[in-house]
């Protein structure tokens, strides 16, 4: 674990920041995007003007000779799972932060917006393992320990396989719940896996990336280094045809990961670090509503 100190002094920074975010602004975007997908049946009674047929009880109804409704509820209270890429891609940044901060704020605001509409919220960590699995709980305090975890854990391993954290999530949480999965999406195939996660559960998918993995600036001759697996690359920026190959090969990744999201039914978006992410976020409510 990271110094103490330092991490409680960046959890209350982060609690005040996303603690208003999600109060202020995400409230009502929240409470629409995500309240009324669970519904539980409460009630048969006979159709009325203006009923959804799509709700018929054709049982009853034969029974009975006359059309009766299935009338459903919405659940009270929801579950949210955070599953977190703790790999070492995200100790990545060329600007104001790296991947991992970001990606630790948008966690602990959408971890406020679920407690203060009384849901349960509860995070995978995963690498290409399943680093830490903190089971969904309400409250305040609850919350407050997922953001120490989120600044402060220290993964066992440097790699990510996506496809094993999806899989747990279908085997672990056995009710209905919406799994924000948050990555950079560095990762081997994982649509398989993900189309089942979405059968059982409602997957949004936030990808968070640095501007320097779509484009290279020209600064001549640097070494990069791959975080996961440690080889290290020497690339001439300053010649553009390797300026070109290198924004083609993003374009198609990208171009990938939106046909995976879209077959499979996942709602997604893209947060640049150097982006305003509450922007984007209440983008991705809305589009839900």
């Amino acid at each position: 674990m990271k110094d103490t100190e330092e991490i409680l002094k960046k959890v209350r920074k982060i609690e005040i920041k996303t603690r208003g975010l999600s109060k202020n602004i995400f409230a009502g975007e929240y409470h629409t995007a995500f309240k009324g997908r669970g519904m539980t049946f409460s009630e048969v009674r006979e159709y009325q003007y203006g009923d959804d047929i799509r709700n018929i009880d054709w049982n009853v109804t034969a029974r009975f000779n006359k059309p009766y409704i299935k009338v459903f509820e919405e659940e009270r209270e929801m579950t949210m799972m955070l599953l977190v890429d703790v790999s070492a891609s995200g100790e990545f940044g060329t600007t104001t932060q790296i991947k991992r901060d970001m990606l630790a704020e948008i966690a602990a605001t959408i971890a406020f917006s679920a407690i203060q509409n009384n849901d349960k919220i509860g995070v995978i960590f995963f690498s290409d393992r399943i680093e830490k699995f903190i089971p969904p709980q309400k409250g305040k305090k609850h919350v407050l320990y997922i953001i120490r975890e989120l600044l402060g854990f220290e993964p066992e391993s440097k790699r990510t396989d996506i496809q094993g954290a999806l899989q747990y999530l279908t085997n672990a949480i056995k009710k209905h719940c919406t799994a924000f999965l948050i990555s950079d999406f560095i990762s081997d195939d994982f649509s398989k896996s993900l189309v089942i996660a979405n059968r059982k559960h409602d997957v949004v998918a936030l990808q968070i990336y640095d501007k320097r993995e779509r484009q290279l600036p020209s600064v001549g001759l640097i070494k990069l280094k791959d975080a996961e697996n440690g080889t290290d690359l020497w690339v001439d920026t300053s010649d553009k045809r390797v300026r070109l190959a290198y924004e083609k090969n993003w374009s198609e990744r990208q171009e990938r990961l939106k046909q995976h999201f879209s077959q499979s039914g996942v709602n997604s978006i893209s947060i640049a670090t150097d982006e305003d992410y509450v922007k984007a976020l209440i983008k991705l409510f809305k589009q839900r509503s």
